[in-house]
């Protein structure tokens, strides 16, 4: 079984869209089956002419010409966004900008440590726990493993080894004494799990 191509038109085909008339050469007497723009700030006007005409036309055709080549530049830049009006990003067209509306995060995705909140709700922390966990920088509800890793942060920082010796002793002090009374406050099972 064979397949039959469809014959495809021939580039200088005539346009099945030419009005029928005459060619816009003056004199010229054949139809005018192709189209060609009348100029770069009429690209939806066309003059129609007949085949060598058009050929003619479309050898002359300058789209930048009487154009400076700052104006060239401007163009060919445009032509790099489709035509098409930009901006800097996050300014959504205008001077201000990224609105803080857009920025809202209801489900916390992008705060690690309160991924089990939920939105906009408030638990408050046990009031002998809040100056400690101002100390290590925690807001709560927060595990084990949060304090632990936050404790290991802050005393590695902290530590006089890592200062060149520098004693940071009421800092240290604070760090450990925070860390201490947070840890007390879960239960045994949880402490031995964060320790593993």
């Amino acid at each position: 079984m064979t397949t039959r191509r469809v014959p495809r038109a021939r580039a200088y085909a005539p346009d099945p869209d030419a009005p029928g008339r005459l060619c816009d050469t003056p004199g010229c007497e054949e139809l005018g089956c192709y189209r060609a723009p009348k100029s770069r700030f009429a690209l939806n006007q066309y003059f129609w002419f007949c085949l060598d005409h058009v050929r003619a036309y479309n050898a002359k055709w300058d789209y930048y010409k009487d154009m400076t080549p700052g104006q060239i530049e401007m163009e060919l830049r445009a032509d790099a966004s489709w035509q098409r009006p930009t901006w800097r990003l996050g300014s959504n067209g205008t001077a201000h900008s990224v609105q803080e509306e857009l920025l809202r995060d209801p489900l916390l995705h992008m705060d690690g440590r309160r991924p089990h909140v939920a939105p906009f709700e408030t638990i408050e922390a046990p009031a002998e726990l809040r100056q400690p966990l101002g100390v290590l920088g925690l807001t709560w509800p927060v595990s084990m493993d949060t304090v632990k890793a936050r404790y290991k942060a802050l005393a590695k920082k902290h530590h006089p080894d890592a200062n060149g010796g520098d004693v940071a002793g009421e800092e240290i002090k604070a760090i450990n004494s925070a860390y201490t009374a947070l840890k007390l406050h879960w239960p045994a099972e949880e402490r031995q799990a964060a320790r593993g």
